[in-house]
């Protein structure tokens, strides 16, 4: 490799410059590297199982008859819960919610037993708390699915015991069956759908900030862009060496998460490699340009303060935790402007989905929009501050 002395001004120049500043500048280094692969790593840790299970509730049993405890083995054996504890009054349960050693109180009614099989109402109350959106739901699918079929078990035996044919007595107590198939992702896996979604969420939040940083080193006052123009031979050719390094170090961070994905946790690639490929690009195009125009715009500690704010909450309105078609109308069109928002759309679609191609191209093209809006403004910025450069040196001149 030649010496950096040796190479004439031009892309490769400002390349090899943006290598050595990297190794030079150690916070960078981290910033786009290790930084990136340790959150993704303490992610895949935490998500690693895949799916929580037995999560711990309390029962409160005021009936002890053989019902109610058949009803305490079923929500025991259901693999979304585990009885972790007994209370003997609502007081005793409500302090255990709260203090977060169990996730919801099963409530089991005197006379329950008296009441079901003398054809009497008789219900059994679940407490949960709705904050915990995620582990709420889960120990309440549990619970539901584990009282009807005692439920169902009870009326079965009761219609059988009066002479009634079991296939009957079947038919009676549910007579249209609902069969339920789910799409793309039957397990429920978190790792499919949320570890999968967070991946590019925390590189985004990276490729904003060490852009913006990065680019703000030599945009920050004149003298350093006028130097970052001449090591380039061109503005264009400057900003495409001094990107391409970080462009390239972010593919690899996303390829090694990938990789984890794809070949550790057998993520499924049900759609194509090439369509997966492109939007990986276009999003970390579409970012580092965000960060390039804020570090144009502004001081380099107010473009990164800026780039943090972006990014930080893009999280929640990529429509991954909740439906973007169910947001109002700001946090809709805030999602639609996000880079992100469009990427986890085709990264679902090329994983999990298996998209066809004529329907996986909207949001390949939304973000090739994206990159080429974002080069657009970057071209007119660059050169509103070249102008600036050049009646600067004029005015210094004449003064002279």
């Amino acid at each position: 490799m030649l010496p950096r002395s040796a190479i004439k001004p031009g892309f490769l120049l400002v390349f090899w410059r943006e290598l050595h500043w990297l190794r030079r500048r150690r916070f960078l280094l981290v910033l786009t590297t290790m930084l990136p692969l340790a959150l993704i790593g303490i992610l895949t840790a935490v998500f690693s199982a895949g799916l929580p299970t037995r999560l711990p509730i309390a029962v409160l049993d005021l009936d002890h008859s053989d019902l109610s405890r058949s009803i305490v083995r079923a929500v025991d054996a259901a693999p979304d819960t585990m009885i972790a504890a007994r209370v003997g009054d609502l007081g005793e349960g409500r302090a255990l919610i709260l203090s977060g050693r169990v996730h919801g109180l099963l409530l089991l009614q005197e006379n329950l037993q008296r009441d079901v099989f003398s054809g009497r109402s008789a219900d059994v109350v679940f407490f949960y708390n709705t904050q915990q959106l995620t582990i709420g739901n889960l120990v309440a699918r549990g619970v539901s699915a584990a009282v009807p079929a005692v439920a169902a078990g009870i009326k079965i035996q009761l219609r059988t015991s009066e002479g009634e044919p079991v296939d009957v007595a079947e038919a009676a107590v549910q007579p249209i069956p609902v069969r339920t198939n789910a799409l793309f992702n039957p397990t429920l896996n978190y790792i499919y759908f949320l570890l999968a979604a967070l991946v590019p969420t925390i590189l985004q939040i990276v490729i904003v900030a060490s852009t913006a940083y990065s680019v703000g080193l030599d945009a920050e006052t004149p003298h350093r862009f006028r130097t970052l123009r001449w090591l380039g031979n061109g503005l264009w050719k400057a900003m495409a060496g001094k990107v391409l390094p970080y462009t390239i170090l972010f593919l690899g961070v996303l390829d090694i998460a990938d990789f984890a994905l794809f070949h550790v946790f057998g993520l499924p690639l049900n759609g194509h490699r090439w369509l997966l490929v492109s939007a990986s690009i276009l999003f970390i195009l579409s970012w580092q340009f965000i960060g390039a125009l804020l570090a144009l715009f502004f001081p380099t500690a107010r473009a990164v303060s800026f780039a943090a704010l972006l990014t930080s909450p893009a999280f929640g309105y990529m429509g991954v935790g909740f439906p973007r078609i169910g947001m109002g109308t700001f946090a809709y069109a805030w999602g639609a402007i996000l880079p992100g928002t469009w990427y986890l759309n085709a990264r679902i679609d090329q994983t999990i989905r298996g998209t066809p191609v004529d329907l996986s191209l909207k949001p390949i093209l939304v973000l090739a929009c994206f990159v080429i809006t974002l080069v657009i403004l970057t071209a007119w910025r660059l050169e509103v501050l070249r102008s600036r450069t050049r009646v600067a040196r004029a005015v210094a001149g004449g003064g002279t």
